[in-house]
């Protein structure tokens, strides 16, 4: 796929629920090539292919950019709140509804004579992003019908009871409750009001997994390897990417790990087996990931770089956007597209993994960068030494405007032969044949 294109298509098949991605490069390239503007083009394409999907659907499925579908559920909580829009003063209800599967924001614009556990049918629905996650809009233009009481989960099933894996936890959920164990765990101090006050962050996992989390309550007892259960947990998203958080009503109980939890400490705490590249892109993001596959070009960006000593930002001839002129910290790193036959992703090394990947030292591009008097020399050796080697990346990936991309925390070259890989390409192909047969 055409990488100019490729973050698009992504984001229109997002926002339709990540389905018609062939289908829809096609027509953008089709599109394209008439010489319809970008923005025109990505319009006509989701309006068109709308109609092709469902109907119905629940929470856990929102997205941004979905229109005119129908969802059923429950009024968690409900506010009257006066905002101003184009200079004028207009009424808007804000709240919370679940459905079982999870529980969103909501935003309406009329007032819809709806109150606190109301089971609802909304229809021709539609959702914006608001601080990072999909809401749910509604208003004049959409149909509001009440439903028997028994026909969608109470609300404290909803809030409380609702326990769910990590994985499962979706763009739109605004709280969740869970059973994890804490693998990483270290206290930080903020300020806060005038005062220091004492945050615990970390890392919690399950069998499905790990996601990072910030208690601004004290965890009394806790620790690394300590098993919790938490209800009305506040989820926070950033570039797609879930994070946890726990307050004053958040519910947090140590537990004894069961027998039956299909998890320890231990098995949460080893690398999981790498993950195909095409199931990474479905997500918006995804904490601590592994990938495997074939750098298949090595980006402009890479090599040898300046830092602003401040901010960190890359410079430009000695020149932060946020503090003018400084005097520059070098710093390496490598920006490259790693593919798997299921898809293909922009990864992004620090100065010491590059170090590894590459076999050179900082110290050693620098003066290979001084004696050329170009520092250009460092990323086209770069290209020459990595294009096409096989390797796997740990790290987390996030979504943004351009696609979505893996930032390393480890990378190593794989003790499997080329032999070996060939085999397990070929036994993907076979299955695929004998399933499409």
């Amino acid at each position: 796929m055409d990488e100019r294109i490729a973050p698009h298509v992504e984001e229109i098949s997002r926002a339709l629920g990540n389905r018609y991605t062939e289908e829809i490069r096609v027509e953008l390239e089709k599109l394209l090539q008439f010489k319809v503007p970008l923005d025109e083009a990505k319009k006509t394409i989701l309006n068109r292919f709308m109609s092709k999907s469902p109907a119905s659907v629940q929470v856990k499925d929102l997205m941004s950019g979905m229109n005119s579908f129908d969802i059923k559920g429950r009024i968690i909580s409900i506010e009257k709140r006066t905002v101003t829009v184009q200079g004028e003063q207009r009424s808007v209800f804000t709240g919370s509804f679940g459905d079982g599967t999870g529980i969103c924001s909501f935003t309406c614009w009329d007032d819809m004579s709806l109150k606190i556990g109301d089971a609802v049918r909304i229809k021709n629905a539609y959702t914006r992003l608001w601080n990072n996650r999909p809401e749910l809009y509604f208003g004049k233009r959409s149909q509001i019908d009440k439903l028997p009481d028994d026909l969608v989960p109470g609300i404290e099933e909803m809030s409380h009871r609702n326990l769910k894996k990590l994985q499962d936890i979706a763009p739109a959920d605004v709280v969740a409750n869970s059973i994890v164990v804490i693998v990483e765990m270290y206290h930080r101090d903020v300020p806060m009001k005038g005062k220091l006050l004492t945050i615990t962050e970390g890392v919690i996992a399950d069998e499905t997994a790990k996601l990072p989390f910030t208690s601004w309550t004290p965890l009394k007892g806790a620790d690394i390897g300590s098993f919790i259960r938490f209800e009305g947990a506040t989820v926070r998203i950033f570039r797609g990417l879930p994070s946890i958080n726990f307050g004053e009503s958040t519910a947090v109980e140590l537990i004894s790990q069961p027998e039956d939890l299909p998890f320890s400490l231990e098995s949460v705490s080893k690398a999981s087996d790498s993950v195909p590249i095409g199931k990474v892109l479905e997500k918006s993001g995804i904490f601590d990931v592994t990938v495997a596959g074939n750098i298949i070009s090595v980006r402009p960006g890479s090599g040898m770089i300046d830092r602003c000593p401040v901010c960190n930002r890359v410079t430009q001839k000695a020149n932060c956007r946020a503090h003018g002129s400084v005097d520059c910290v070098s710093d390496m790193r490598i920006k490259f597209i790693l593919d798997d036959g299921t898809g293909s992703l922009h990864v992004m090394l620090n100065c010491e993994l590059s170090e590894v990947v590459y076999g050179k030292s900082m110290y050693e591009a620098e003066k290979m960068a001084r004696e050329s008097i170009s520092k250009e020399v460092v990323y086209d050796d770069m290209k020459r030494v990595l294009t096409g080697k096989y390797i796997v990346v740990r790290g987390n990936s996030s979504r943004n405007e351009f696609g979505v991309t893996l930032v390393a925390k480890s990378v190593w070259y794989p003790d499997t032969s080329l032999k070996e890989r060939i085999s397990s390409l070929l036994e993907r192909i076979e299955g695929k044949v004998i399933d499409g047969g």
